[in-house]
């Protein structure tokens, strides 16, 4: 029996999809990322995974991005070869993109668009976040099977690869891996490994892997039922005991699961890749059988825990409008603020242009003394919205711009996510700077701590211009003081001796 299968169907569905996961959570991400929450030792920790969740429910309720980066469109297609497509114009992968551009242009959720074309020289935004990462493939069947994953760049960026000795351990070298990965992928989250194949084919089943329902709390519970599931077990809590905690400050979770997929390879080879998924974990599966689009239930309020919202009895107010240099020595790594006040925004684009701009002797556009400037690319604001979420990005990224920027503009310091490199961390201290880090993965929930916004330069970098946001107790830790003291080394340091 042949089912047809249309294109504004199948358009249809795929924009849905990527519009739903947006602000919604799978609801196995929410139950285990709960379980962490509630067995969390480190106060950073807990009260980073607590605005996780938080934000999570606010995104869910409020329909709004779970994450200011809405990810590269990965999409997995599986064509019955019993299906007549109908009223296709093109390819599957254009169909595809047709949904993507819908998704991410549509006015009542507008995504952020973070596609360039040219990855090597102009970098010009598509602005509709097209193309995707298609993949399609035909099976036996009369259905059409779809799998849509937004991929975070953060977390992207963190995959490894390597190809081993067939006597090598696996499970090492993903331990080994893992804290090289840095927090720049935002845990907790869950990794996918693929074993297995080529090169090519290894990365392509640790990402299809990111797909699977979470069910490490299942699995322990009822214990491996063969040496894959124990292998899972094994990866897991060597992971866990490494200390790195939520955001890499320093816990007792840094995965909430771990995916394996394998393939027949060479006798030769083990080919072995690992593929990190954020706390923004967003991905969403749908059959289309010939009966309309495709349709995705929201879950139950009460899948999320009641959790009250950060009150910050235990926090310094910091007034960013009066900020001084001695103010800011007296802050120690680990210590929580909330910063209320001016301050300026600026990523990767415009610190390129910023730092072009100094070598060349040209005065800046801003004034940056006694500043702070956070690392974000805000999404663009609906209805009534002053901006829309905001949360960091991975600072190490501007690291390279550090020893130029900070004693030629006189900037207080930064506030991004993740760690700073060796040669941030000299620029800080050299310049009497600090580096704060706010929670990513909480982008909607910062979002409204920001009372105004507006762009002051370099408008047509588009959501990497450098805006003015007007904060009120903006949540944040001290993760570099002035005198170089991280907390991403001293935390995961004393959460790896305590979980020994």
């Amino acid at each position: 029996m042949t089912t047809t299968i249309t294109y504004v169907d199948f358009v249809d569905s795929i924009a849905a999809a990527l519009q739903f996961i947006s602000h919604h959570h799978p609801p196995d991400y929410i139950r285990h990322l709960s379980h962490a929450y509630s067995r969390e030792a480190s106060p950073p920790a807990k009260q980073a995974i607590a605005q996780i969740l938080i934000n999570s429910r606010m995104c869910a309720e409020g329909r709004r991005p779970i994450c200011q980066d809405t990810g590269i469109v990965n999409i997995f297609v599986r064509v019955g070869m019993d299906v007549r497509l109908a009223g296709f114009p093109a390819s599957v992968v254009d169909a595809a993109n047709a949904g993507v551009r819908r998704a991410y242009l549509d006015p009542d959720n507008r995504l952020r668009a973070s596609i360039v074309e040219d990855p090597l020289f102009s970098r010009r935004n598509t602005g509709d976040n097209t193309p995707a990462i298609v993949h399609v493939e035909l099976v036996p069947g009369s259905v059409v099977t779809v799998d849509v994953m937004a991929k975070g760049g953060g977390s992207e960026n963190k995959s490894k690869f390597a190809v081993l000795m067939p006597s090598d351990s696996v499970a090492d070298w993903i331990v080994d891996m893992v804290p090289a990965m840095g927090a720049g992928w935002c845990p907790p989250g869950m990794l996918g490994i693929g074993i297995g194949g080529t090169a090519e084919k290894a990365m392509l089943l640790a990402k299809q892997s990111l797909t699977e329902p979470l069910d490490m709390l299942e699995l322990k519970a009822r214990g491996p039922r063969n040496d894959l599931e124990a292998l899972r077990i094994a990866i897991h809590d060597r992971i866990n005991a490494l200390g790195i905690g939520a955001q890499g400050l320093g816990g007792l979770t840094t995965v909430l699961d771990v995916k394996i997929a394998t393939y027949p390879t060479h006798a030769a080879s083990m080919p072995v890749a690992v593929v990190p998924n954020c706390a923004a974990t967003r991905h969403a599966s749908f059959t289309l059988d010939g009966d309309g689009p495709a349709m995705l239930s929201t879950a139950s309020p009460d899948l999320w825990p009641d959790l009250p919202m950060p009150d910050g009895i235990e926090s310094r107010k910091v007034n960013l409008d009066t900020l001084t240099r001695k103010d800011i020595s007296t802050w120690r790594a680990g210590e929580t603020l909330l910063l209320s006040g001016r301050m300026l925004t600026g990523r990767d684009a415009a610190h390129k242009r910023i730092d072009d701009m100094l070598a060349r002797g040209e005065p800046l556009p801003v004034d940056f003394r006694n500043r702070m400037i956070y690392y974000v690319g805000p999404v663009d604001p609906v209805r009534d919205e002053v901006v829309g979420p905001c949360g960091p990005t991975t600072s190490t990224r501007m690291d390279k711009f550090a020893a130029r920027m900070l004693p030629a503009t006189g900037l207080l310091g930064m506030v991004g996510k993740a760690e700073r490199g060796p040669t941030a961390i000299d620029a800080i201290v050299g310049n009497g700077c600090v580096y704060l880090a706010a929670t990513g993965g909480a982008a909607y929930l910062i979002s409204k701590a920001v009372r105004s916004s507006r762009v002051l330069a370099f408008a047509d970098l588009g959501m990497e211009a450098i805006y003015e946001f007007d904060v009120e107790n903006l949540p944040v830790v001290v993760a570099v003081d002035s005198g170089g003291d991280s907390i991403h080394a001293s935390g995961p340091r004393v959460w790896r001796i305590a979980s020994a």
